[in-house]
């Protein structure tokens, strides 16, 4: 899945939407030192009251929020797990209501076998059907867009925290008093999904039936265990991750010290390739790849990146996502730190930065503007090295 799918069926959240159907509602409330079942209940979603409605809708569209490979994650089953996840979810699409719930079930027994949450949580389960019309709209067209459409049935699960409230003094509008309130209930955080998924994913009007959207709690923190225990997927490495390793590759071949032009010069390069794929999977580099990215990047010796490949990538025929490998260039994404002062700056303007040493023999940053500096009410002075 891209971005736009996923913001696609993101958006159609909402209550009495014929685009997004939720079918039924499956809450387990488990118990944090054992994972028992304390109560389990399953639901028609539209039998739900509406305000009830609208929290679990805007809980989901929280689990497909965030970056990709940052936060969301398209994961490939391992066919060699035992108890492999995929055929369970497979069967769950179409299968009725009490295989289903025997289903999830089996799934939150796979959570706790070497794992548990540091609160009591529940694990929220819906069938759902997302209809998407496979072409634009087209205004001069007869027929609307809506009566061309892809339908496809999945599973969304949610995991939240339960909180406990703390004991306050309540108005109560009804009996006109003041009194405490009780500390017996329980409370779904349904604002910050522990973690979640979405299965099947779809790509280009098709169902992925091998690949899951797994989403994390947070940012760069995928949880192994959930993904490759509970959905028996093969473990990831976050675009933070693979940066870094890339990072690594360059500094190899490069050293220690780069000029900022050829730094620039390799994060334009693979910018360009990721806007040509924009409503594709953008490319990957292999080591090939990287070699030949480097060269028109203006790095001369390129001699040895097989070599430095080799040893800090440690897997044969390893492939990085264009999409890990630079700084987000719609935004100050590059930060420079000094002891003097902090920069920030998009990565296109990276070029215009160099490092040099005054008459002194003192370091520099030199940034070439366009404009004055402006500090409060006042401009920089301009001065001549």
């Amino acid at each position: 899945m891209n971005k736009k799918d996923v913001a696609r069926i993101r958006k159609e959240f909402k209550p009495d939407n014929t685009a997004l159907k939720v079918k039924e509602i499956y809450n387990v409330y488990t118990q944090k030192e054992t994972g028992e079942i304390i109560h389990a209940e399953s639901q028609i979603f539209e039998m739900l009251d509406y305000e009830q409605q609208v929290l679990f809708l805007a809980n989901f569209k929280k689990v497909l929020s965030g970056q990709l490979d940052s936060k969301l994650f398209e994961l490939k089953f391992n066919r060699d797990a035992e108890e492999n996840s995929q055929h369970l979810l497979f069967r769950s699409l179409k299968a009725k209501v009490e295989e289903w719930k025997l289903n999830m079930n089996e799934l939150v027994a796979k959570m706790y076998k070497e794992f548990s949450y540091e609160t009591d949580v529940v694990f929220t389960f819906i069938r759902a059907e997302y209809f998407k019309p496979t072409k634009q709209k087209n205004e001069e067209a007869e027929e609307a867009a809506e009566d061309e459409v892809y339908g496809f049935d999945f599973i969304l699960c949610s995991v939240n925290k339960i909180a406990t409230p703390q004991k306050a003094i309540l108005f109560d509008f009804t009996e006109k008093e003041f009194k405490s309130n009780s500390v017996v209930d329980a409370l779904i955080n349904l604002t910050s999904p522990l973690e979640g998924f979405m299965y099947p994913a779809f790509t280009e009007n098709q169902a992925d039936a091998n690949h899951v959207l797994y989403s994390a709690g947070k940012a760069d923190a995928p949880n192994p265990y959930f993904i490759e225990n509970v959905l028996t997927c093969n473990y990831t490495m976050t675009a933070s991750q693979e940066k870094d390793i890339f990072d690594k590759v360059l500094t190899g071949v490069l050293g220690d010290k780069v000029a900022s032009e050829t730094l620039s010069n390799i994060y334009e390069k693979v910018n360009e390739m990721v806007e040509g794929y924009e409503d594709k999977e953008p490319p990957t580099l292999d080591v090939h790849d990287v070699k030949r990215l480097l060269e028109v990047s203006g790095v001369e010796n390129t001699d040895n990146v097989e070599k430095v490949f080799k040893k800090v990538v440690e897997k044969e025929g390893y492939e990085f996502k264009s999409t890990s490998l630079i700084p987000n260039f719609t935004s100050k994404s590059v930060k420079i730190t000094t002891k003097t002062a902090n920069v920030q700056l998009s990565p296109k303007d990276l070029k215009n930065v160099r490092q040099i040493i005054n008459h002194q023999g003192k370091k520099c940053l030199l940034i070439e503007l366009d404009e004055d500096v402006n500090i409060g009410n006042f401009k920089l002075q301009s001065e001549r090295l």
